[in-house]
């Protein structure tokens, strides 16, 4: 019988008919592009658009299967790898016998994976959406226009207040004309701080009980709480002892101070020439913390200053936690991250060195978030984090080139023409969103290419030294060395480091290389973007250090891989999150999982204690001079004689740096410098006078009597063992 369809109103094409009209082809696709210039034709698109962008489609994260028995295989596996990272300390080390152990904990370690036991967690859902490629043209025009000025403007090398203030607005345009709106879908039923739906329910005799409101209250909060304590004490491992640990500055925080100190008067660089060229973030750091806690030109202003840094990193390892994993990979990341010596001695050090981790964990965040749920604005993100980590230390010039890498591993694990053509489009975001904050620097650089690359080079190449071989020979063993620091040791560098030990404690070391393993076997079993991205992040962001190839001594060196802690004690959080998920959801169970991990965490916080104040404090002691001795000589002659004019530090080599006692003494922009041969000219100086000497200068000793015959000679006894120095003064 024929259907009557006289009634039946025409049938309007939906919202996903309009999207396929625009994305089908290239043709189509110009049309849609040629289409944004017809005002009311691009509102209905954009309309359009978004209607089908508020429905994204989120994969399912699946959990692991189980083993329902006790773990004793993945039990098994981590008591063999932290028998071998013990091996690997120092001073009795056997290597031959830690590396058979190792092999023997990573076959262990398989065999539970085989059994379902020892898992890493489910990566979070990926977003299934297209971005509608739309712009805000006005303020995309604009910011162009801003940033062309500004860019003109800095060609002096300064920060001003006219060209900085084009420089952000046309930032803040960029940003905006970039910006969408993306609704986000409805939660997924992810695993949180513990197994999947844990506290939504439990399993007991075959039966699903129901945890009531009140119980699941408790669950968050009890989780608040433990992140809060995770917080305290990481800012405790970071401010405690600050003053002593480290005890004296070096010559490189001279420079610091004096740079700073230029810019309190007006010399705001955009690139710092002095000591082979510095970028500019640190020195305007200092300057507000000095200002805001009264701290003065001083040495402990450099270290409030970076060690606030290395704080302001955490917030964004707990994210990557859970971008990686769950609330409890995050808490566990959270945990090691913050009282790791690793990155506890390098935000302590008073230099730029936690600027790289810090702008290393928010650029990784954004953009694994970013192509994980295809929203452009955390592109936007990850370009801001990126182009200010170019302000900040050197080493993060790596960070670009790993963004790179990243993108070609998601670019290549998708096929379809829709998801490479967005892939392309966000590269560009984030390359034109970090070079329009880039842009200083990038001013800077082509005026002045040999001091803005300078330091890189003389490390690189045979700017300062020919190499000591040949340069693929020297890479490799670099490379070799690099990748073992994790484990072995960390270089020869004593100012940052505690030298020839592991660069992380027992224990993380052993989950890193467990992590790792895991993260192998995943990879090629499920074949996720993200588990390559962690696995390739190791040997990029310690390649700063390892392309020293110029200075091989310099390699391993905690400060230039500072940016691979981010990832490998976050490699370390995920098996143990797959350590305690093996356990199972049985109560009795549970108990041993989190008090084995309790004593884990308690022997990760002894370790990072004993290495950061006892270890370092001892070894920095006996290797830097007491300079602050001196500034206290000095401050207490101007206290007596109302001035500091006449006070000199006669130079020896390979002992103080001349300028650093006058740092102790509030006096950060002089070189009391005054070398042995020109000691006569001092005689036109009216008295008093005082001549601070190396206690094994007898030269300057005889000169000094021959000039002033009634003068007055003392050892000043230093609390430091050897580094006692002469006092001769000269009151009339």
């Amino acid at each position: 019988m024929e259907q009557d369809t006289r009634n039946i109103p025409e049938q309007e094409p939906t919202v996903l008919d309009l999207f396929k009209s625009v994305t089908k082809d290239w043709a189509s696709f110009f049309n849609f592009v040629r289409s944004l210039w017809d005002a009311r034709r691009r509102e209905e698109l954009n309309q359009a658009l978004v209607l089908e962008a508020s429905q994204p489609i989120v994969e399912m994260v699946v959990e692991p299967t189980r083993a329902v028995t006790f773990p004793w295989r993945a039990v098994i596996a981590l008591f063999i790898a932290l028998t071998a990272q013990a091996l690997m300390e120092p001073p009795n080390r056997q290597w031959t016998l830690a590396l058979a152990l190792y092999f023997a904990a990573f076959g262990v370690g398989l065999w539970s994976y085989r059994t379902n036991e020892w898992h890493l967690p489910a990566l979070p859902a990926a977003w299934q959406m297209s971005d509608p490629l739309t712009m805000r043209m006005i303020p995309l025009v604009l910011s162009v226009i801003f940033a062309a000025i500004a860019f003109v403007m800095f060609g002096e090398g300064y920060f001003r207040l006219i060209n900085t203030a084009f420089w952000i607005l046309s930032v803040a345009l960029l940003a905006y004309s970039l910006w969408v709106k993306v609704p986000k879908p409805e939660p997924q039923p992810t695993p949180t701080f513990d197994e999947t739906n844990f506290h939504k329910k439990w399993q007991k005799d075959g039966l699903f009980i129901a945890i009531s409101d009140d119980a699941q209250f408790i669950w968050k909060w009890l989780r608040y709480i433990l992140v809060i304590a995770a917080f305290g004490l990481a800012i405790f491992f970071r401010l405690y002892q600050l003053d002593t640990v480290p005890i004296e500055p070096f010559s490189d925080h001279a420079e610091k101070i004096l740079d700073v100190y230029e810019v309190s008067l007006g010399d705001t660089h955009t690139f710092f020439e002095r000591n082979t060229g510095r970028e500019a973030i640190q020195m305007y750091w200092t300057l507000l913390v000095l200002n805001v806690f009264g701290t003065g030109f001083s040495f402990f202003s450099l270290k409030l200053g970076t060690v606030l840094l290395g704080i302001l990193t955490l917030p964004f390892v707990y994210q990557l936690g859970k971008e990686y994993g769950n609330e409890r990979v995050a808490l566990f990341a959270l945990f090691l991250f913050g009282i790791a010596s690793w990155p506890n001695i390098i935000s302590r050090i008073g230099l730029r060195f936690p600027l790289y981790p810090l702008f290393v964990a928010p650029t990784l965040l954004f953009l694994t978030r970013g192509l994980r749920t295809r929203n452009r604005n955390d592109f936007i993100l990850a370009g801001i984090f990126l182009g200010l980590g170019l302000h900040g230390y050197s080493p993060f010039r790596m960070m670009p080139i790993f963004a790179t890498i990243m993108f070609a591993i998601y670019f290549l694990h998708f096929k379809s023409k829709e998801e490479r053509q967005q892939t392309f489009f966000w590269f560009l975001v984030i390359v034109i969103v970090s070079l329009f904050i880039f842009s200083p620097l990038l001013r800077y650089w082509l005026e002045n290419p040999t001091n803005f690359g300078y330091r890189a080079f003389s490390r690189l190449g045979d700017v300062e030294t020919a190499l000591p071989g040949p340069a693929w020979q020297i890479f490799l063993s670099n490379l070799s060395k690099g990748l073992l620091m994790f484990n072995w040791d960390d270089g020869e560098i004593w100012v940052h480091s505690v030298t020839h030990r592991p660069a992380l404690d027992l224990v993380t070391a052993a989950l890193f290389l467990l992590g790792i393993v895991f993260l192998i076997v995943r990879y090629v079993r499920q074949r996720d973007w993200r588990d390559l991205t962690l696995l390739v992040s190791i040997p990029v962001l310690i390649m700063p250090s390892v392309l020293s190839l110029a200075y091989p001594g310099e390699n391993p060196a905690l400060n230039r891989a500072g940016g691979a802690s981010v990832t490998a004690i976050l490699i370390g959080a995920l098996a143990l999150d797959g350590l305690v998920s093996s356990f199972g959801s049985a109560m009795k169970r549970k108990v041993i999982a989190y008090a084995l991990t309790l004593v884990m965490f308690s022997w990760v916080a002894y370790s990072n204690y004993d290495i950061v104040f006892n270890k370092f404090k001892d070894a920095y002691s006996l290797g830097a001079w007491n300079t602050s001795e001196m500034g206290r000589v000095v401050r207490d002659f101007g206290d007596k004689y109302g001035q500091t004019d006449t006070v000199w530090v006669v130079p020896y080599p390979y002992w103080v740096d001349t300028r650093l006692p006058g740092v102790w003494a509030g006096v950060p922009n002089r070189d009391f410098a005054l070398f042995p041969e020109r000691l006569p000219e001092s005689l036109s100086f009216p008295a008093p006078k005082m001549f601070l000497f190396w206690n094994q200068d007898t030269e300057t000793e005889k000169i000094l009597r021959e000039l002033y015959p009634n003068g007055e000679l003392s050892r000043y006894t230093s609390a430091f063992t050897g580094k006692d120095f002469f006092i001769y003064l000269v009151e009339q």
